[in-house]
């Protein structure tokens, strides 16, 4: 199994968030189950630290496209404002 060297296997980069966050959910669920060697429970592991991070990032990329939405809401309005007022 090869990696692309960043911090994301090839096989997560394509995931959504959705998609990352229910095979965390299994991972989860695995880990808690039980039953596994100590090699399988490792491997499993990790790879729900690496869902767990690109779970973050999802959610990073999210708020930043809120707050630049945001942002621009709240310059329009500050514009609609100063229109209005006819001392402005």
């Amino acid at each position: 199994m090869s990696e692309s060297g960043g911090d994301t296997p090839d096989d997560l980069s394509g995931l959504d968030y959705e998609q990352a966050r229910d095979q965390l959910v299994e991972v989860v669920r695995e880990l808690e189950a039980g039953g596994l060697s100590l090699e399988e429970s490792l491997a499993l592991w990790e790879r729900g630290e690496q869902l767990a991070r690109l779970c973050e990032t999802h959610l990073a990329g999210a708020r930043e496209r809120i707050e630049a939405a945001l942002a621009t809401v709240e310059d329009t309005d500050e514009a609609e404002d100063g229109a209005d007022d006819p001392q402005g």
